[in-house]
Parts: C-alpha cells; structure tokens; sequence
C-alpha cells in the first residue's frame, strides 16, 4: 500500500536536512570538519572568493568558482576561477595528503533528484553565511542554488569575520544586487567610504545597515546612501566619529523613510544636524544619541516638535542637556516608551513630573549619577507610568524607601531594578517591594551593590520572588554568607554576585591585636 503523500514530503525533507547538516559538518565533501565561525584569513578569502562575481561568455554572470585548495595547517582557502560550462574540479592539497576529486558527478546525487530545485532554494534560504559558502562548493547546481540573491537578503558579518576589506563588501553587492534587505558590518575596520558607495549602487533595497565601529567610513557614505539607498529605514553608525551634521543632513535629503538611527559617539553632531534629520525624517521611531555631547536643549526642542512616533531614545552622558529639552520631548513625544538620560547631571525632579504626566506607555527608564532626583519626582512617575518594566536608579543616591514602596504598589510589571549605591535604601523598602504584585512572577534582577543599610533581612523578604534570577550584593556589608545561603534554599536557581572581605585574624598569642576594619583589609 502507498505511503501517503505527508508522510513521503516529511522523509523527503528530513532527508535534506541531514544532508546539510553533513556538509555542515564536512565543508567542500572533504571529510574533514571546521568551525562556523571564521577565523584568521581563511573565512575572508572564502567569501570574498564565493561571493565574487565573473562574466563567462556573452557576458552572461557565472557564480561557479569552486573550492581548489586548501591547507589545514595554514588554514587558507584558495581559489581558481572555473570557466563557464566546464566541470568543477576541486584538488586538496597539504602536507600530509593530497587527495584529488571530481565534481562532475554531484548533480546527479539522489539529492537533487528526489527534491526539485525550488525547495532545495527554499531550505537554502535559512542557512547562515558559512553553511551558503560551504553548500556552494558541493556541486555545480547547488553553487547556482546557495549563491542565489534569494538566499543573500540578511548577511550579518560580526561572527564570521570582522577582518575583512572593502572588496569583500563590493563582492557581496554585486552577487545580492536589489536582493539584500538587511546587511551587519558591525566591527569591520576595514570597509571605507569607496566599498560603500560601490555598496549603495548595487544594493539599493537595503533597509537595514549596520556599520557600528566602521572608524574609516565618512560624511561621504551617508551622501552614497542618500543618493542610491531611499527605502533606508534602519542605520547604525556608532563610534563613526568622523560623522558630522554633513552625514544627517544628507540622510534628511535622501531617506524620508528612516525610523531608527545610531549616532552614538558621534561627537561632532550639533543641534543643526538634528535639526535638519527630524524635520525630513517624521517617521523616525528610534533615536540614540549616546555620548553626543555637544547637543543642547535646542536640539531636544526640535525632537519634540517634530517626532510623534518616537518610542526609543537614548541621550546617555549628554551632559548639558537640562529639564527645559527633556520637557518639551516628554509633551510632543507621548509614544515614548524607552528613555535613558544616565549621566545627564542636570535634570531634577521636574523633569520626572511630566514624564509621568505626558508618557504613560513608558516601559524602560534610566537615569543612573542624576543625583538631584528624589522622591517626589519618582512618586507621581511611579504612579501614572503602570507598564514601566526596567528602571536603572544606580547613584539616585537622595531616593529612599519611599520610592521602593510607590513602585511596588503602581508598577505591577517591573522586572529589572538597580539601586546600586542608593544608600538611604533599607530593609523595610525591599519589604514593601517583595510583597508587592510584581515580585512573585515578575521580578527577575535586582541590584542592590552598595547599599550598605541593607541586611539578611532584605534577602528573607526577597524569598516570595519566584522569577528573581539574579541579585547584586557586592559591597553589602551586613550581608552574610548564612543568608545568601537560606536564600538559595528558596530560589536554588538565583545568581548572586558578592564578595565578602577576609576573616579578621584573631588576637595573637602575646596580647591583643588591632581589628582592621574592612576597607583597610581590601586596601
């Protein structure tokens, strides 16, 4: 009796699948496995080797460039252009063997002749970067089926290889053309302005670009991706710090789509940049402005008049902004629901007044060393923001269980808390916070390093939280081994992160002896 056909497509598919998993294990049918992630030059010469592009006859595009030669002590990969239409031949060459191989054979596998091709491409569209090189080397039909553009619409470099050069990015655009969506070179120092212009032309469906720490890169990639890239909607240049006003105004000229951008530790940005960015940019959902230290209150002005949609925003260590910009952000920005503002000295309560008052969809909130908010700012937040999921408090240090106690009443779905170096914080705060409705299935972290009026009695408290998976102790002096100790009895999962200081020694035998007190014993 025939199998039905649901049973025959699951073998068929299964069949596949291990197969892949084979050559996963044994890149180009050599028998001998290697490690997904690149290391050296051998991962950079292979893909820039794959993903390059030849003209054969007519010029008609031939992607068939096999794996020749490989030396496992040197790690390299190398490669010969195979002319169109001829067999593929792969030799393996090192010290200890020297084996040879034939490609001709491959296509006929049973592979390729129980699954047609169209699924065989669909089942290569979920592989990574290394698996494509790797089933391009197998056979001449899979080297057209893993290099197709299909397959290259999200490349994401960081684990493969960061070492790479700009002709690899060329290569890259050239093979995915207007395939590629989304592309990472997060790290790679070595792609400059000329690559990414090359980039810009052939890939003009890019929506997603990452090139966070790229140093090389200038003014001059944003003008490429401002005049080839207008579905731009995602763009990371962190740490480009030769990024001026000059790369934001021609991202507001060119990609009226964006809704994240990352300029974070571009230094050079002034309000005049920003400016021109949100003004032509109304969609813009995402902003991170970490360690852009020149912008002003004016800056955060034009944010607020012109950002509706804005849900994240990120001004970390921008020191001189004051409550007048973060006002206007909190009236014209109600959709915000991560806002960190650490390091922004500055500010005072009357700037957590109308966050509570304009942001009720706020989930994430830090204002870690802004040292002058206090009680009454935290209450009324604490009592209108109710989805508020993450709050870093570390060096509030004027905050007292009072806070602790709106938060525990009003904020039902907090699952990360840091009160590092809050140190009016006491037992009777975390009391109120342990009982409170978030702590038996939401609370996850706590840090509670340097809070030196918390005791044993805080942990006890801590014990209903069902969820807390990891507590911050460290310099917690009236904690003890005994009571970490009862604590993990209750939560055994729970990672707790202390140090405690040496025994004191006890008296010698020829009279008394000084007790050092602790700091003298970690000195």
């Amino acid at each position: 009796m025939a199998r039905p056909e649901r049973e025959r497509k699951q073998e068929d598919l299964s069949f596949v699948l291990q197969a892949v998993k084979q050559q996963h294990r044994n890149p180009g049918n050599n028998g001998r496995g290697h490690d997904n992630r690149g290391s050296g030059p051998a991962y950079a010469e292979l893909i820039e080797s794959v993903t390059s592009v030849r003209h054969g006859e007519g010029g008609k595009r031939c992607f068939t460039e096999p794996l020749t030669d490989y030396s496992e002590d040197s790690g390299r990969f190398t490669f010969w252009p195979d002319s169109c239409g001829q067999s593929a031949k792969a030799s393996w060459n090192s010290e200890r063997r020297k084996p040879e191989m034939m490609f001709t054979n491959s296509d006929e596998a049973v592979i390729n002749k129980k699954l047609p091709k169209e699924l065989l491409l669909r089942i290569f569209s979920f592989l990574d970067v290394v698996t494509l090189c790797r089933c391009a080397q197998v056979s001449r039909s899979w080297n057209v089926l893993a290099l197709d553009g299909s397959n290259w619409q999200r490349i994401d470099l960081f684990d493969f290889q960061r070492d790479i050069e700009g002709r690899v990015v060329e290569n890259i655009s050239k093979r995915c053309g207007g395939f590629l969506r989304k592309l990472s070179l997060r790290g790679c120092l070595g792609v400059g302005d000329t690559a990414l212009r090359t980039f810009a032309q052939n890939c003009r469906n890019i929506e997603l670009l990452s090139l966070n720490g790229c140093t090389k890169i200038t003014d001059s990639t944003c003008s490429s991706l401002s005049k080839f890239c207008p579905k731009l909607k995602h763009l990371d240049l962190a740490s480009c710090t030769s990024i001026t006003n000059l790369s934001l105004k021609a991202l507001s000229e060119g990609c009226p789509l964006l809704e994240q951008l990352n300029i974070s530790w571009c230094d050079q940005v002034t309000k005049d940049g920003i400016q021109a960015l949100v003004r032509s940019c109304p969609g813009l959902k995402g902003l991170f402005l970490k360690g852009c230290t020149q912008l002003e209150d004016e800056a955060l002005k034009h944010i607020g008049a012109h950002c509706p949609e804005l849900v994240t925003l990120n001004l970390q260590t921008c020191s001189q902004i004051t409550d007048d910009g973060l006002i206007t952000i909190c009236r014209g920005c109600h959709r915000l629901q991560s806002l960190c503002v650490s390091g922004c000295a500055n500010i005072t309560d009357a700037f957590l007044h109308a966050l509570g008052q304009n942001c009720l969809r706020l989930r994430i909130l830090e204002v870690a060393r802004c040292s002058q908010l206090t009680d009454a700012g935290f209450t009324p937040l604490a009592r209108n923001c109710h989805e508020l999921e993450k709050m870093d408090l570390e060096e509030c240090v004027q905050i007292t269980d009072v806070t602790l106690i709106q938060l525990s009443i009003h904020c039902p779905r907090l699952q990360v808390l840091s009160l590092s170096h809050c140190e009016l914080i006491t037992d009777d705060g975390i009391r109120h916070l342990g009982s409170g409705p978030c702590a038996h299935d939401r609370l996850e972290v706590i840090e509670l390093d340097n809070c030196p009026l918390i005791t044993d009695a805080s942990l006890e408290h801590l014990k209903s939280c069902h969820s807390l998976d990891r507590i911050e102790l460290y310099d917690c002096q009236q904690i003890t081994r005994a009571g970490i100790k009862r604590l993990r009895t209750h939560l055994p999962n729970i990672k707790v992160h202390a140090y405690f200081a040496p025994v004191t020694p006890p008296p010698s035998v020829g009279g008394s002896r000084q007790r050092f007190c602790r700091c003298c014993i970690l000195l």
